[in-house]
């Protein structure tokens, strides 16, 4: 089995989830007391904000850059992001590490593509929502990605900031979601992407007429085919 190097904290609500997804799967595929090898460097979120101004971006690649080195040191054989907006600095440290990273992105086009989908609305902090890192990855493989609009950017991402990454889950912010959502959808989205890993402990699929992709458990079980890839089916080892 591989070793995961999960880089957590960003914020710990979903990391907890990462940790629970990846060793329920685990345990499930090869049973008995099988769980995951990970090793977790969680971030204290508070000294922890993504920037996209220049000075800003290149303080926070070079904070990530630094964990990916000492995961990579610990002999972790790849990367798991623990939210999606921290993959804006993933092109970044791919470039001054020698293990992989699995992009979170990548896990969710894969699912797109298998429900032969190409126009999907996406939710999730601002950043995420209005930078390229994330369209242009899905757009590579022939995914059109449609954002809310202005005022709806500004709610999500403070519910994201103020309720979701603290675990308030509030009725009235999934009522407001799932409008949201419909706008979308009466654009021509045919999805939608639950771009930020607190979202999927909001809204369910069982809320939505439309498809919903949970970015949180798509990652967690690409980590897992990651980790497996090894495994001899008939022994559970290598």
């Amino acid at each position: 089995m591989k070793t995961l190097g999960l880089i957590g904290g960003t914020g710990w609500v979903s990391t907890v989830e990462y940790y629970r997804i990846i060793n329920r799967e685990v345990n499930a595929r090869l049973g008995g007391l099988n769980s995951a090898k990970m090793i977790l460097y969680s971030v204290n979120q508070h000294e922890l904000r993504p920037a996209t101004d220049e000075p800003g971006l290149s303080e926070f690649a070079s904070y990530i850059k630094g964990i990916a080195k000492r995961l990579e040191n610990a002999e972790a054989d790849c990367l798991v992001f623990c939210a999606n907006t921290v993959h804006l600095v993933a092109g970044i440290v791919q470039k001054n590490i020698g293990i992989p990273i699995i992009h979170i992105a990548d896990a969710t086009g894969k699912a797109i593509l298998d429900q032969n989908m190409k126009t999907v609305g996406l939710l999730g902090t601002k950043i995420t929502m209005e930078q390229a890192f994330y369209k242009d990855r899905l757009k590579k493989s022939g995914i059109t990605t449609l954002v809310p609009d202005q005022s709806q950017r500004e709610y999500i991402n403070r519910t994201i900031m103020t309720e979701l990454e603290l675990a308030v889950l509030k009725d009235e912010t999934r009522k407001k979601y799932l409008e949201i959502i419909d706008s979308l959808v009466a654009r021509g989205a045919e999805g939608i992407i639950l771009g930020c890993t607190e979202i999927p402990l909001l809204i369910k699929q069982s809320d939505c007429k439309f498809p919903v992709f949970d970015t949180t458990t798509l990652h967690a079980m690409a980590a897992v085919e990651f980790a497996l890839s090894d495994e001899n089916p008939a022994n559970g080892s290598r």
